[in-house]
């Protein structure tokens, strides 16, 4: 893996969150990045969010460079950093990196740009034309995808989070709400089916009160 300097915050979706360091940490000079991660476990927690708003708030006359680890995010860690990801103090960079688009909040992903540098990756082509959604549309997308696994529902969710993106659908808070939700509840071992219908019957109830 070949990485460059990342100049402005980004979220980086990579196979090997180590690997990805190694090859970042080389185009930064030392004393100006923090890199904040769980050493325990894999899992961002509250504790380094809270640590992630400290560091920022330290001021710095040059460039300063956050860089946030963790296969998996929680919640509650990324609500907190989302007015000051959104925000960023004078001089600060966030890198947000991870090994799924799924362990961050769609509230965040919408605002931060992206880069998939997994080899792995090939996204699921969902078939669906959000601006011109209807039930039948809908209906004949649950019946093909009835018997699906949790992680390929979890696959589908991103899709159509993608999908959305792609063009250009602008959606509320709530609505960017129920995809986190859906992602929360696959964790969970809800049926896929009723997590899809919920979502889909989400957008189609949007495009009718447009």
């Amino acid at each position: 893996m070949n990485i460059t300097k990342i100049e402005s915050s980004y979220i980086l979706i990579v196979n090997s969150i180590d690997d990805t360091l190694n090859s970042l940490l080389p185009h930064y000079s030392k004393h100006n990045v923090r890199i904040i991660r769980n050493e325990e476990k894999d899992e961002f927690l509250l504790a380094q969010a809270n640590a992630v708003t400290k560091e920022a708030y330290i001021s710095s006359n040059e460039k300063k460079y956050i860089i946030l680890c963790g296969k998996t995010f929680r919640k509650e860690a990324q609500n907190s950093l989302l007015k000051i990801l959104e925000e960023p103090p004078s001089n600060i960079v966030f890198i947000i990196i991870t090994n799924s688009k799924s362990a961050i909040l769609p509230t965040i992903f919408s605002r931060i740009p992206h880069k998939f540098f997994r080899k792995d990756i090939n996204r699921k082509s969902i078939g669906l034309d959000i601006l011109k959604l209807d039930l039948k549309d809908v209906y004949a997308f649950l019946k093909d995808n009835q018997r699906i696994t949790k992680n390929d529902a979890k696959e589908i969710v991103e899709s159509i989070l993608f999908k959305v993106n792609s063009q250009k659908v602008k959606l509320t808070q709530n609505e960017l709400d129920v995809f986190s939700k859906s992602i929360k509840l696959l964790e969970l071992n809800s049926r896929p089916i009723n997590v899809l219908t919920t979502l889909l019957l989400t957008l189609l109830n949007r495009k009718k009160t447009i």
